[in-house]
């Protein structure tokens, strides 16, 4: 069947959504279906990236407004996407099926065009946006709208691709009957591939440091870990706090390190590709991620994580609900990592004594070895294939 994913980010771009649907891409190619993917021009930081790369499938990239960090955040950038990705679909080819992404926006662009068209459509939802909005400063009638521009764009859908059983009965909840757990990995496989490509390299730091690899939001509640720094340098004054990426929390985690003057040891930089960020990770004392206690968004996965111990690397989880049991996964007898509360003082001593201990290199291979076996993507978007083949399959009769 002919497939389009449509999303506001992809590969080169470094990014879960990134991952997950470049994996979703590959498996339907090799399911044999004939798959194009509508996405956005990337950053010229990535442009040489694209035009050295060569996918096995379409991918047609179009300009897009993205906001001061380059990223396509907000509402402005995400309906410089929508907008014209609906009279794309509507004047374009035919499709048997089109896969949305999240913003909702997307999904409502994507349900308003295939109505016209009576094209069927899948929604990855791999969030819930309008519970996120929640944690936000945004009014409540925005808030509202969120939730009801994300059921509209959910409702429509043949199915609904959930990445938990958490997130599969939010969506019931909203009245989405058509909704199914398909799970949730990283891209192992690149960030191994990168790994074996710099053999030999010692990656071990010199000082203790300690790695946020990813997007830090209102809900991520990433401060924590910038709060617990005063602590950690009067017990190990070499230790550093590497941001890694973007995210609207940004700026203040950044005037938070300069009230509290641990400046000079957390440091702030811009998403990386896997083949720059492995080695990062795999070096680090410990990753780390966080979710905001007391929030209705403790259901979601950082799924910074699946870099991170693809990599070998330690984790250090601030945060409660099923982050938790994962970081104390037991591999050889010994848990991933360790599950904090949301409290500066816990936490320092915490990454004081990771300061201390030394997490061997087979200790980090046989994690990463773990993770290239049951966290991978590869097996998730099998089944996301599935998942979408049975949906086009109507009172026994097969569609595709």
């Amino acid at each position: 069947m002919r497939v389009a994913i449509v999303s506001r980010i992809f590969p080169p771009e470094p990014a879960a959504a990134s991952f997950r649907l470049s994996a979703l891409a590959d498996a339907l190619k090799d399911a044999g279906h004939d798959v194009t993917v509508l996405t956005v021009k990337p950053p010229k930081w990535l442009e040489a990236t694209v035009k050295s790369g060569r996918p096995k499938y379409d991918v047609r990239r179009f300009p897009v407004v993205r906001d001061k960090s380059g990223y396509v955040r907000g509402y402005v950038p995400y309906l410089s996407f929508d907008v014209p990705l609906f009279f794309r679909l509507l004047l374009g080819r035919q499709y048997d099926l089109i896969v949305s992404e999240p913003p909702p926006t997307t999904g409502f662009f994507v349900r308003l065009a295939t109505m016209l068209r009576r094209m069927p459509y899948a929604y990855y939802a791999a969030d819930i946006w309008s519970e996120a909005s929640t944690q936000t400063t945004a009014p409540g009638w925005m808030v509202n709208a969120v939730r009801w521009i994300e059921r509209f764009a959910m409702k429509g859908a043949r199915v609904a691709l959930s990445v938990s059983d958490d997130v599969t009965t939010r969506i019931a909840a909203m009245g989405v009957t058509r909704a199914t757990t398909v799970g949730n990995g990283g891209d192992i496989e690149i960030f191994r591939s990168a790994l074996a490509q710099a053999h030999g390299r010692d990656h071990r730091v010199a000082v203790p440091t300690f790695v946020y690899a990813g997007t830090a939001s209102e809900w991520h509640g990433a401060e924590v870990f910038v709060d617990a720094m005063p602590e950690l340098l009067a017990a190990v004054p070499t230790a550093r706090l590497r941001f890694i990426g973007g995210g609207s929390e940004r700026d203040a985690l950044k005037q938070r390190a300069d009230d509290l003057g641990v400046r000079t040891s957390v440091t702030f930089e811009d998403a990386m590709a896997p083949a720059l960020l492995a080695p990062i990770l795999h070096g680090a004392t410990a990753a780390v991620a966080s979710v905001r206690p007391g929030s209705s968004y403790e259901f979601a996965f950082p799924t910074k994580l699946y870099s991170a111990i693809a990599c070998g690397a330690p984790i250090i989880y601030s945060g409660r609900g099923p982050t938790s049991d994962f970081v104390e996964t037991l591999i050889d007898g010994l848990p991933i990592g360790a599950c904090v509360d949301a409290d500066r003082h816990h936490l320092a001593q915490t990454m004081i004594r990771y300061s201390a201990e030394t997490n061997s290199d087979a200790r980090r291979d046989a994690v990463s070895k773990w993770a290239e076996q049951n966290v991978s993507l590869r097996a998730v978007s099998k089944r996301a294939v599935r998942r979408l083949e049975e949906a086009l399959r109507v009172d026994g009769k097969d569609q595709i």
